[in-house]
């Protein structure tokens, strides 16, 4: 599905602002109910397969890579700066599915981001069976990149510009090369008759 050039911004910004607003909406909740002393505090919400967490980390998304704040926020600004220079110039953003994709990709890159300045660490707040501690910012990456990857791998190639007909062609060459105006003639001067000798 295509869209209008307006929307290949608006759509993907809205996206952004309301995945940021939720995830740091979400994340003040914990911290004023769950933190923010740094032990992990745990609600059962489905006995131990679903279980909101209040947890600091300083790595990377689920947990990776501990203690390297500084060093992933600038790595997020630049991941995020190369990913809307992506979004302008390489990928179809006109398509509708690749916007939201990308308002996904944003929204939680710079949810994470704001974490990290304003704290030093990110809130992470999730925990589902095994599966390592998350929280909104880092499921809207996961399933924004998850949707433009499938895009990428499985969209239709765009179809081939028609051939233009060599008849066409021609019409529009005579169309458009004038033809060259008629040479003015002067007419042919009839030279007076010879006079007669008197008689």
């Amino acid at each position: 599905m295509q869209t209008g050039s307006a929307q290949r911004w608006w759509l993907p910004a809205l996206i952004f602002a309301v995945v940021v607003a939720l995830d740091q909406l979400a994340k003040l909740w914990i911290l004023a109910n769950l933190g923010p002393v740094p032990l992990m505090k745990v609600i059962p919400i489905i006995d131990d397969w679903l279980r909101i967490v209040y947890w600091r980390n300083t790595g990377v998304a689920f947990g990776l890579f501990q203690n390297n704040s500084e060093l992933f926020t600038a790595v997020a600004l630049l991941i995020t700066a190369g990913a809307i220079y992506a979004y302008a110039r390489h990928l179809p953003n006109e398509k509708l599915l690749v916007q939201v994709s990308m308002g996904l990709i944003l929204g939680g890159a710079i949810g994470n981001v704001i974490d990290r300045v304003r704290l030093g660490y990110v809130v992470d707040f999730m925990q589902v069976g095994w599966w390592p501690i998350f929280n909104l910012a880092d499921s809207a990456i996961t399933v924004g990149a998850s949707l433009l990857g499938v895009y990428l791998l499985f969209a239709p190639d765009e179809e081939p510009a028609s051939t233009p007909d060599p008849h066409d062609d021609h019409l529009l060459s005579e169309l458009l090369t004038p033809e060259p105006a008629p040479s003015a003639t002067r007419p042919e001067r009839t030279p007076p008759p010879p006079e007669q000798a008197g008689s």
